[in-house]
């Protein structure tokens, strides 16, 4: 799961040194290695170099020892605005994590169409609607279902869609408050090869200021000849410091093995503009377990210029879906950089 951080925009201008490489080029010569000299022309365009590092202090389950990690990334963004009024924007993560199998890591290309939404084709790192709003709700780290591992197996978290490479988002223009969003994942490789789709629309009414409100479905061909619906509603309302959301999703499926239900409520206050704690429960009900999951969690994050310090205890009751299962104790504490 990727680690969420602020990123300010690092300078590389030798004029103003506020982090933006302002190309304006007509003509750029270079030397090869056989030493032929080679011209083109390039359109005036933008780009930002960002980055970020992260050091972490994790346990899954309190009968397993705390390990320790690092993250690393660097981000680099490049825009240019087309004669047509067109943007194009393209995005490439160096990753240096120790897990990752190479050192490219997330890269996509987005197209704002200028007045008709925005697309965006992602070889690595996109996500679906249903993905991105798995838990919808305000926490102030991480969500009450994320970072445990249980010694048991059969443990199921959460209902959400997926994210695959050489996928396909559209995100409409704001229709007074109502955006519609749409993702098609062609050849979807971690489920039997079938396409995955799904779509969903995001309201913010403009008479209840602070009120958002999400609903997404989607469809998955989980074996084949097997279609499974999966759908999310929840609903987020910000006032002053506090911010509650709920959350309720479901999968519909031919037998209790895979037919699912999820609620989630949460809260977050902020306590200060660099300070903020949250508290999350998440249910979770399979067909064929005999007892909820259920999930408690409690997050906390301090921000000062570009550093954070935050941490989150998740707590698993009902493992597998068995009340006579132990409990499951997890944590994080983080300390990450942004440049």
């Amino acid at each position: 799961m990727t680690k969420n951080v602020k990123k300010p925009t690092f300078i590389i201008n030798n004029k103003t040194n506020k982090g933006v490489i302002n190309m304006n080029i007509k003509k750029i010569g270079f030397s090869a290695l056989a030493g032929s000299l080679v011209a083109f022309s390039a359109t005036a365009g933008e780009m930002t170099v960002t980055g970020a590092a992260g050091l972490y202090m994790t346990t899954g389950n309190e009968n397993s020892k705390t390990t320790f990690s690092n993250s690393d990334h660097v981000n680099f963004d490049g825009s240019t605005e087309l004669d047509n009024g067109m943007t194009v924007s393209f995005s490439l993560q160096l990753d240096g994590d120790e897990n990752d199998d190479g050192v490219i890591d997330n890269h996509s290309v987005t197209i704002d169409t200028n007045g008709m939404g925005t697309i965006v084709f992602a070889g690595h790192g996109g996500t679906g609607v249903l993905d991105a709003w798995d838990d919808i709700t305000p926490n102030a780290y991480e969500e009450a279902w994320d970072g445990l591992t249980p010694t048991t197996a059969g443990t199921d978290e959460v209902i959400g869609g997926f994210a695959d490479n050489d996928s396909i988002g559209y995100t409409s223009p704001d229709f007074n408050g109502i955006t519609f969003k749409a993702s098609l994942i062609p050849s979807n490789t971690t489920h039997n090869g079938g396409v995955y789709s799904d779509m969903g629309v995001m309201i913010s009414p403009e008479m209840v200021e602070g009120m958002t409100i999400y609903y997404a479905m989607g469809d998955e061909e989980a074996t084949a000849g097997t279609e499974l619906n999966h759908s999310t509603i929840g609903l987020t309302y910000a006032f002053g410091p506090v911010t509650v959301g709920y959350q309720a999703s479901e999968t519909d499926g031919t037998t209790a093995n895979n037919t699912d239900e999820t609620t989630t409520i949460g809260i977050s206050y902020s306590v200060s503009d660099e300070f903020s704690v949250s508290y999350n429960t998440h249910d979770f009900d399979a067909g064929d377990y005999t007892a909820d999951e259920e999930y408690t969690g409690v997050s906390a994050s301090y921000t000062m210029g570009g550093i954070t310090i935050a941490g989150h205890m998740n707590t698993l009751e009902n493992t597998g879906g068995s009340a006579s299962a132990a409990d499951v104790d997890g944590y994080e504490l983080a300390l990450t950089f942004a440049f």
